[in-house]
């Protein structure tokens, strides 16, 4: 599945119940910060069980054009880094592909090193806004050109000497808490970021992990990161584990599908990343976690999860910055509930790959369920089960979109079918293979 030709459309219909184990792919966050933090490390790093999808190979592709050398293993990957202040100019244009995580992370990288960068991606990325990473990496000397709106493709003239910076982040996004930090590792001095949401904290971890002068605190009702600049990061030997955000596909496939049990080991449950988990309780789903244990600094246990009977929710107890790419599979899981449940405080989702809001509503409703669309928010009718399915949805190249249509057809009447599966192949390699191989139907549609 590559997102370059024909489009590859996918039928998905009733199966069998799910069973087995299913292995999910490394997280795509740490797999991200792994292979910079590594590129920007003195000497040898190890990485095991990283996502081996485009948008991570988008990112070992851009930390080689600026000079560092990286050798992949099936799922493993040696890193020779450059060290903090090393990195080269490229010599062609970076490609992030549908990556909006390497795309930010990787700004903030170039932002405080003097060299030139030119920065695209696919048709996705490029409708993406940069601006609330491109707006605090100005502040601290770098400069950028890009098309209206902020959007790629986007030149980069890194600050030849980057000013510290004390910024409050008016979004919750680890996007650009990340990218600061990322840029205050080679500025003099202490750079610092204020978030009121604290958003998922891989990156803390990780520098902390290597060396780097890294605090955090609760300030006037902040959650406050300062990082010391100039670090010297020691190579590091990661083992990435299992990314919620993928392992919460066949998690709601389970939950809905009677008869169903699966178990998925080896599961980040990072309390910054689990809402999804948290949000499935609170509507009736029978999730267990088994084996609770420390994985290079990340939390991780194996879920093991049966169906159950869910129920809406009205007023969610999650915070959303916990769950925020795995809404559009809670929305399908409202959908096959009894009752209606409503999800509002989503604004972020309108700037995702797609406007995760927009395309999940219209898929919804052309499968027969019924929605109302709020500017941050969705209104979901249950059916109790009962989904009549038959829909044709748009993905918008949005490899969430389709695999969550790829769910919801597992309970319905009538066969799904999704436009566009190749964009999958960006988070969730094997994701219609394993699926099938656990009972689902999942079939290429002519």
């Amino acid at each position: 599945m590559k997102t370059v030709g024909t489009a590859q459309r996918l039928s998905s219909a009733p199966g069998h119940a799910l069973t087995g184990s299913v292995k999910v792919p490394g997280d795509k966050s740490i797999s991200h910060r792994a292979l910079m933090l590594s590129a920007l490390a003195i000497g040898e790093s190890r990485a095991e069980g990283l996502l081996m999808g485009e948008d991570v190979r988008a990112t070992a592709a851009a930390m080689r054009a600026l000079g560092a050398k990286i050798a992949f293993d099936g799922d493993s990957a040696t890193v020779n880094g450059v060290g903090v202040g090393g990195l080269m100019e490229p010599e062609d244009v970076l490609d992030m592909g549908n990556s909006g995580t390497s795309a930010r992370l990787l700004s903030g990288l170039i932002a405080s090193h003097d060299l030139y960068a030119v920065m695209t991606g696919d048709a996705s990325l490029r409708g993406r806004p940069m601006a609330r990473v491109t707006g605090p990496l100005s502040e601290m000397g770098a400069r950028f050109a890009a098309r209206s709106g902020d959007r790629l493709p986007m030149a980069i003239v890194g600050a030849r000497d980057s000013v510290a910076l004390d910024y409050t982040s008016p979004v919750a996004s680890a996007q650009v808490k990340s990218a600061i930090l990322l840029a205050g590792l080679n500025t003099r001095g202490e750079t610092v970021v204020r978030e009121k949401t604290h958003t998922r904290d891989h990156s803390e971890r990780m520098l902390a992990a290597m060396g780097a002068d890294v605090r955090t605190a609760v300030e006037d009702g902040h959650h406050v990161v300062r990082i010391q600049g100039y670090a010297e990061l020691s190579p590091h030997h990661i083992r990435v584990p299992g990314d919620i955000s993928s392992a919460a596909f066949p998690v709601v496939a389970a939950s809905l599908v009677a008869g169903s049990e699966l178990v998925l080991p080896q599961v980040g449950i990072n309390p910054l990343r689990d809402g999804i988990v948290h949000a499935l309780r609170a509507m009736g789903a029978d999730i267990e976690t088994r084996n609770p244990r420390d994985l290079g600094g990340e939390p991780v246990a194996d879920l093991v999860v049966r169906a159950a009977e869910l129920s809406a929710v009205v007023d969610l107890k999650v915070e959303p910055s916990t769950m925020i790419d795995e809404f559009p599979v809670l929305f399908v899981a409202a959908a096959a509930a009894r009752g209606t449940s409503r999800f509002t405080g989503l604004a972020e989702l309108r700037v995702k790959e797609s406007d995760r809001l927009a395309a999940m509503a219209a898929g919804l409703e052309a499968c027969g369920v019924a929605v109302t669309l709020f500017d941050d928010g969705i209104e979901i009718v249950g059916t109790g089960g009962d989904i009549p399915g038959g829909g044709h949805v748009r993905t918008h190249l949005d490899h969430r979109i389709a695999m969550s249509f790829a769910v919801l057809g597992q309970v319905a009447a009538k066969p799904v079918i999704i436009d566009d599966a190749r964009p999958i192949n960006t988070s969730f390699p094997g994701f219609v293979d394993l699926m099938r191989g656990v009972g689902a139907r999942l079939e290429v549609a002519p």
